[in-house]
């Protein structure tokens, strides 16, 4: 009589999950029949599909997209509430920290865009849209409610992505207006900064404008609202009226870019580039301007 050793072969049948081969799995993926152990499932209309067939679904699958190529988001603008929420903040902030330090590091005047005078922060062309006047509230509110009246009608028609850089690229423009339309420096003048998203909001008056025409919508509405709030920069003392021309502007820009961008698969990329030239024509045009003198 002989004794046998066992068999190792009946174990080797048991399935075995392909990323986690110490681990022996039974159910199997609905689309491709491998095996899957817990953590590499994930439920589907029926059954189970294991991580690698929804991730190469994810990737193969075309996302959603608007007329101007962002992607759809449904629900609430969340951009436009968290430029808002910034605003806010730094509103705040202006009231909380003492001495005017908020406003003095982050407000704009054309002295910090020109080397020669010793202090180079062209930064500031972009921090002074979060900024308000700390002295009339009217001032944010007004600005914020036009935010969020034109941001609810943009962002998800542009897409999240589109729409920031947009209002972004628009404020910078603000600031290259007031650049180029006001002196460098005023001698014995004392230096006051420029605040405010205006510049940025004009900007998005720009865009709605021009993506109103490219849907041949009406636009004598908006043609009228942006008379009015142009001809209050010239009535109302203290308004920057050179930012809302700079704005205006660039935003018409880069609405431009974004709506006629001819539909395909490189659309995201062309329109990105276009946005990029139009951010490079403010760096030129500013230097321009800077060495000019």
């Amino acid at each position: 009589m002989s004794y046998g050793i066992p068999s190792a072969e009946p174990s080797a049948q048991v399935p075995v999950c392909p990323r986690h081969p110490d681990r022996p799995s039974y159910v199997r993926c609905q689309r491709c029949g491998r095996p899957a152990c817990p953590d590499c499932q994930r439920a589907a209309a029926v059954g189970f599909q294991c991580v690698d067939c929804v991730n190469e679904t994810k990737r193969t699958t075309p996302g959603v997209r608007t007329v101007y190529g962002g992607a759809v988001a449904t629900g609430r603008p969340l951009v436009t509430f968290g430029i808002i929420a910034v605003c806010a903040l730094m509103y705040v902030l202006q009231w909380v920290i003492p001495g005017g330090a908020v406003y003095e590091q982050f407000a704009y005047n054309n002295v910090f865009a020109t080397p020669e005078y010793g202090v180079f922060e062209p930064w500031r062309m972009l921090t002074a849209a979060f900024l308000h006047s700390p002295d009339s509230i009217l001032h944010i509110v007004l600005n914020m409610y036009t935010l969020w009246i034109f941001g609810q009608a943009l962002e998800p028609l542009l897409g999240r992505v589109r729409f920031l850089a947009l209002y972004l690229i628009s404020a910078v423009g603000g600031s290259v207006g007031y650049l180029l339309l006001n002196p460098l420096l005023v001698p014995g003048q004392q230096l006051a900064g420029v605040v405010g998203a205006s510049g940025a909001i004009f900007g998005l008056f720009g865009a709605m404008l021009l993506v109103q025409r490219h849907r041949g919508g009406d636009t004598r509405q908006l043609w009228v609202l942006i008379a009015i709030n142009g001809v209050i920069g010239f009535l109302i003392p203290q308004i920057a009226w050179q930012a809302h021309l700079g704005g205006l502007i660039t935003g018409g820009l880069c609405a431009a870019v974004i709506a006629y961008t001819p539909r395909g698969p490189r659309q995201g990329l062309v329109q990105a580039a276009g946005l990029v030239a139009v951010a490079a024509l403010l760096i030129v045009v500013s230097w321009v301007r800077v060495t000019a003198g």
